[in-house]
């Protein structure tokens, strides 16, 4: 499936990422993810760093469900995406890295968020939800 235009600003990595996986037994794991990178229309990057757990769901059952948040109008977009490959190297993991020392250096965690790869993902579906409204 094709990342639609209006997409894009929620990629920035202004607003941090949610990813939902699952074990061997069903079990959901959901947690903050750094980087949603896009690679090209039909493909994403998810920032490996530190996670274990989720990094074993990805590997092991490819299927990913990811929230990322529209920083204009914070509405969140939901996105259900399958793991393809992990990269180490090369022009996606560079950019990634370049763009996860900026967010580091901006927070004073330079050491913390060490990229140890890029999970290359197809994006499956995606579809944009309201955003959220204030109580008045």
């Amino acid at each position: 499936m094709k990342l639609p235009q209006e997409v894009i600003p929620a990629l920035q990595g202004i607003i941090p990422s949610t990813i939902a996986t699952c074990d061997s037994n069903g079990k959901p794991n959901v947690t903050i993810l750094s980087q949603v990178f896009q690679v090209d229309e039909e493909h994403v990057a998810l920032s490996h760093q530190f996670f274990t757990k989720t990094y074993t769901n990805i590997i092991n059952h490819r299927n990913v469900h990811i929230q990322i948040v529209d920083p204009n109008d914070l509405a969140p977009w939901l996105v259900r995406a399958q793991f393809e490959r992990e990269e180490t190297e090369g022009p996606i993991f560079d950019q990634m890295d370049m763009q996860l020392e900026a967010i580091a250096s901006m927070s004073g965690m330079q050491d913390i968020f060490k990229l140890q790869s890029a999970l290359i993902c197809k994006v499956m579906h995606i579809e944009k939800l309201e955003a959220a409204q204030s109580p008045a």
